[in-house]
């Protein structure tokens, strides 16, 4: 594991860039992760994705996969793609501070 500073806070962080502990992030840390994955601006759709995917992890103990969120998320899967370019599964638990969810490459 790597130590890495996001926000102004040091956290430790797997070769992913994925937070070890969900405990320690904050909204800040989204925004700071984001912008290093190309995306400048984390807008409301965005933060209501990314705080879904906090709220199912703390619930259930596992990220949703991509088909859940589109079904369950209020977001369309094609918006979800739009958001989140690069993947928008493993990109929006890393901006949540959560594991990567499995099936993700």
């Amino acid at each position: 594991m790597a130590t890495k500073s996001l926000a102004g806070q040091d956290v430790e962080v797997d070769a992913e860039g994925f937070l070890v502990d969900a405990s320690q992030w904050n909204e800040d840390m989204a925004r700071a992760m984001a912008k290093e994955d190309g995306i400048d601006e984390l807008t409301d759709k965005h933060m209501q994705v990314i705080n879904f995917m906090r709220n199912e992890y703390m619930a259930k103990g596992s990220a949703p996969n991509i088909r859940s969120l589109g079904k369950t998320s209020g977001v369309s899967i094609k918006e979800l793609y739009q958001l989140f370019p690069k993947g928008p599964a493993k990109l929006a638990a890393k901006f949540a501070g959560i594991p990567k969810p499995h099936g993700c490459i």
